[in-house]
């Protein structure tokens, strides 16, 4: 059988270059950097399907350059990087990655509140600078997380991922999500539902775990910030827009919570300015899924669509088309 030709649009781990280079015509960002508009279009041309990544903007100008395209597999679970509307006009499918980032996700998420409330970051530096000069009892303080109140805001697949950690910390866990869980379901993840302004009020911990859509844009803006305890820490894992980051920069200023542990921005890869300078935010470079083995089930995942799409088999993990 033929293989489909496929454009990569930057590299992947080994495992699952070695396997596509096994099932594909594989062409491949040679550069480990984001491609531009012109290059991934040029890239595109003549293939049957384009595998491309959540900083790759796909929209009506890449797929008119190749109408025939089988299928454009995103290496992600969002795809709010791809005009889906138009995909679907056009009749090119568009797959993602579900389910394989809960866990790692959830770690990650319940990792930066670890950081914040115990100012891992900070500390790690002060003492790599050489400024430590010996145990004392006020260094460093910060907010406990055992017992604490977590107000977990979207309970999906990592919103429970996470709730089943802060069980293990003692945490008393509220949450909030567009579609209200069953009883059922509540009493099993032992978690109680809150409307949002009252979880925003009574919770220690606040941490986003929503799709990114025109009505969760800026869910959390001045309005919320001003509800949030001055003690209180926010962690956003979801999107970055979710949170409005020039009125995050005024509530971690003048003192409305207590901190912040960011792994998604606004306007990706830039990061508002003054929160580069706050200690009391932990920044990370978009890692929620960085693991070995969940980057590689992303890709193996990715391929799998791929060839369902080339062997005109039902596509796994559609989203459109």
């Amino acid at each position: 059988m033929n293989k489909p030709q496929v454009f990569l649009t930057r590299k992947l781990p080994s495992e699952v270059m070695e396997r596509l280079m096994e099932v594909a015509e594989l062409t491949v960002n040679p550069d480990d950097r984001v491609l531009s508009k012109e290059e991934i279009i040029a890239g595109v041309k003549g293939k049957d399907a384009l595998l491309c990544l959540l900083t790759d903007t796909i929209d009506r100008e890449v797929f008119s350059a190749n109408p025939d395209l089988k299928i454009v597999a995103n290496y992600a679970v969002g795809y709010n990087n791809i005009d889906v509307q138009t995909a679907a006009e056009m009749g090119i499918p568009v797959s993602n990655t579900p389910g394989v980032l809960t866990e790692t996700s959830a770690d990650l998420a319940f990792a930066l509140m670890m950081a914040v409330s115990r100012r891992l970051v900070e500390a790690d530096a002060y003492l790599r600078a050489g400024e430590w000069g010996g145990w004392g009892p006020l260094q460093f303080l910060g907010p406990d997380i055992y017992g604490a109140t977590l107000g977990i805001v979207g309970m999906g697949r990592i919103g429970k991922a996470v709730a089943k950690r802060a069980k293990a910390f003692g945490m008393q866990i509220k949450y909030w999500n567009r579609t209200r869980l069953s009883e059922e379901e509540e009493r099993q993840e032992e978690v109680e539902y809150f409307p949002l302004e009252q979880l925003l009020e009574v919770s220690d911990f606040v941490s986003l775990h929503v799709a990114f859509t025109p009505e969760t844009t800026h869910l959390i803006s001045t309005r919320e910030f001003d509800l949030m305890k001055p003690t209180s820490v926010l962690i956003n894992t979801s999107r970055g827009a979710v949170v409005d980051e020039k009125a995050l920069v005024i509530a971690l200023d003048e003192g409305k919570i207590w901190g912040a542990g960011l792994d998604v921005y606004e306007h990706e890869p830039a990061v508002e300015e003054a929160l580069l300078a706050m200690k009391n935010v932990v920044l990370l470079p978009h890692l929620g899924s960085a693991s070995i083995a969940t980057r590689t089930k992303m890709g193996m995942i990715a391929i799998d669509n791929i060839l369902a799409a080339w062997q005109g088999e039902t596509i796994p993990n559609l989203v459109s088309g």
